[in-house]
């Protein structure tokens, strides 16, 4: 191969090497956003968790933010993100860092009443982000509905029967009377469910690229 006077000479095999080599950084960078968005997540949910809860007469389940950062997490951050944040979360609580409701820490906290409702955070994470994902190419201005119904339906399906099966074995009640107990937080789920479908919406508006990233 002739070489022009003036001209930089670039062998074949060093251009050769280039496509091969540019995509590592990208790749790297996706990594490192997913994983500060899983820890970012992970310690909403701790913040929404050691606020001060709400007590409910004859209950010892109290009333927490925790459900809006569950259902927030998944809306945002999509089913596998989502529930990895909520993993995360329990691990932490888990190893014995006060990151429970009312400040408790430990696995000692699977033996009381709220058990179930911990337990079924990180599935009801993974359902409320798969149905905000299939919702994601709806049109913007029903973006906010879909995003609430993704929310209710996790709540529905999977928080309230496993939290209320498990409050009920833990206190002895019977079917009917952890039915009605359980009844109790679902006007407040409703509103959690509400305001973490309308952060998500404005969190897309804002960042439509993480939209895209939640598919």
């Amino acid at each position: 191969m002739s070489h022009i006077p003036g001209e930089p000479l670039v062998s074949a095999s060093s251009t050769d090497s280039v496509p091969a080599t540019a995509p590592l950084p990208l790749a790297r960078t996706s990594a490192a956003t997913d994983i500060a968005l899983v820890a970012t997540f992970a310690a909403l949910l701790a913040v929404c968790a050691i606020l001060p809860p709400i007590a409910v007469a004859g209950l010892a389940v109290p009333i927490t933010l925790q459900t809006f950062g569950v259902m927030l997490a998944g809306l945002v951050l999509g089913s596998r993100r989502g529930s990895l944040a909520v993993l995360l979360y329990l691990s932490v609580g888990f190893a014995g860092l006060p990151v429970f409701a009312g400040g408790s820490g430990g696995v000692g906290v699977l033996g009381t009443a709220s058990a179930g409702y911990l337990l079924a955070f990180p599935f009801a994470a993974f359902l409320a982000g798969f149905l905000a994902q299939r919702a994601a190419s709806v049109r913007p201005a029903l973006r906010y509905p879909a995003l609430f119904g993704s929310a209710m339906t996790a709540s529905l399906l999977l928080i309230h029967p496993i939290g209320i099966t498990v409050m009920g074995w833990r206190l002895g009640m019977s079917a009917t009377e952890a039915i009605a107990a359980g009844a109790t937080f679902l006007p407040g789920d409703v509103i959690k469910n509400l305001l973490a479908a309308l952060v998500a919406t404005a969190v897309f508006r804002a960042f439509p690229d993480l939209l895209r990233r939640s598919r």
